[in-house]
């Protein structure tokens, strides 16, 4: 039970054609609706903190509620930051106690993104933390991260070789077609399993990453719009196209939105039906229980690592 890198979890998830859930966290209720799916389900466990949660709840929260979180369980667990957006970030978040560091140079040209990354890994492999790097671009919102549908780029495979083998990055997120937030396709889904394929042939035994990958599922969008909800057309990467890309090299998938939406159309419901109740504990509590089961859900039959700890 200890706060842990992704290193051993990346190659029991390579090997064992699986992926590893990576979630969100905002708040104490987050933190234990996902740790107790993770119990219950003996699976491998990444949380991850966006620059919105850093803002919202301060890192060091974050941080105690994680340790917590691993003391009251005996989980191991990746505290990981998500979209690291400079080196100072990710420095202060890797002096703060996080296990696994995100720096996203994405929004910059190939050699910046170079250079950037392989500043924070140098830094970060010199205290014993894990980073994760990115190439191409996702469309879409989450927090700080904003991309028009017009300037998303996929990632060229030769570029990702390149990267990697310069940088010395940990893991690779890459741009096959996810995207961030709620509104994921204007058409039908898809996902660009042929580059997918291409990736992983030039970098063997290489963990890749998946972000924007939540499936946004029509139960709790309907949920959420019964009781007075405004997400209209919400939809998501269908999890079929998940399971199959965790199959192929995919060891790091991320969930955001699924969980938003199952603790929002849960206390949605409850406010609506009882208009009179106003104590936290009688929403946030049900809340807490609807992302276990979302989370649970997600680590049986979509990522597939149930019982890979």
């Amino acid at each position: 039970m200890a706060l842990v890198t992704s290193k051993e979890m990346f190659k029991k998830a390579y090997e064992g054609n699986y992926a590893v859930g990576a979630f969100n966290v905002n708040n104490m209720e987050i933190i234990q609706g996902i740790v107790d799916a993770a119990k219950q389900e003996n699976a491998p466990l990444i949380l991850q903190v966006s620059a919105g949660a850093r803002k919202y709840a301060n890192p060091i929260y974050l941080r105690k509620l994680v340790e917590a979180a691993i003391e009251d369980t005996g989980l191991d667990i990746v505290l990981h930051l998500d979209h690291g957006e400079d080196f100072e970030i990710c420095k202060a978040c890797v002096d703060g106690g996080f296990s696994s560091v995100m720096i996203d140079g994405s929004k910059l040209p190939f050699e910046e993104n170079i250079a950037l990354t392989k500043k924070v890994v140098e830094y970060a492999h010199s205290k014993g933390v894990v980073v994760e790097g990115e190439l191409g671009k996702l469309a879409g919102v989450e927090d700080a991260v904003k991309v028009n549908t017009k300037d998303a780029t996929y990632t060229v495979p030769e570029e990702a070789a390149e990267f990697v083998h310069r940088t010395g990055v940990d893991s690779l997120a890459i741009a096959i077609g996810t995207s961030h937030g709620a509104y994921k396709f204007k058409g039908d889904p898809s996902l660009d399993f042929e580059r997918l394929e291409k990736i992983s042939k030039l970098l063997p035994d290489f963990p890749l990453v998946l972000h924007g990958s939540s499936s946004v599922p029509k139960e709790f969008v309907d949920l959420c719009n019964k009781y007075g909800g405004k997400i209209p057309g919400a939809t998501g990467v269908p999890e079929e196209m998940l399971r199959k890309a965790s199959k192929m090299a995919v060891c790091k998938i991320n969930i955001d939105t699924d969980l938003r939406l199952a603790m929002t159309a849960c206390i949605r419901q409850i406010l609506t039906e009882n208009p009179s109740e106003f104590d936290p504990r009688k929403y946030l509590g049900p809340g807490r229980d609807a992302i276990k089961n979302m989370v649970a859900h997600k680590m049986k039959n979509v990522l597939g690592c149930s019982n890979k700890r």
